[in-house]
């Protein structure tokens, strides 16, 4: 599963759009699309810090390669 899919399973889970993320995670919604359409493969550190904390999820269930 790649960073995409668990970010956007962990987004749909917390009932989320990815516009309330973005105000909930202070990350640029730009960034959120990226992500989840696979343009940008690997959040940087901070960002999935702050993505985790607003998704209620632990780093590594965002992170970790399966």
């Amino acid at each position: 599963m790649t960073v995409a899919d668990r970010l956007k399973e962990a987004r749909h889970a917390a009932g989320l759009s990815q516009t309330e993320l973005a105000r909930a995670s202070g990350v640029p919604l730009r960034t959120i699309t990226n992500l989840e359409q696979g343009i940008a493969l690997k959040p940087k550190l901070a960002t999935a810090t702050k993505l985790a904390k607003a998704l209620k999820i632990k780093l590594a269930d965002l992170t970790d390669d399966d």
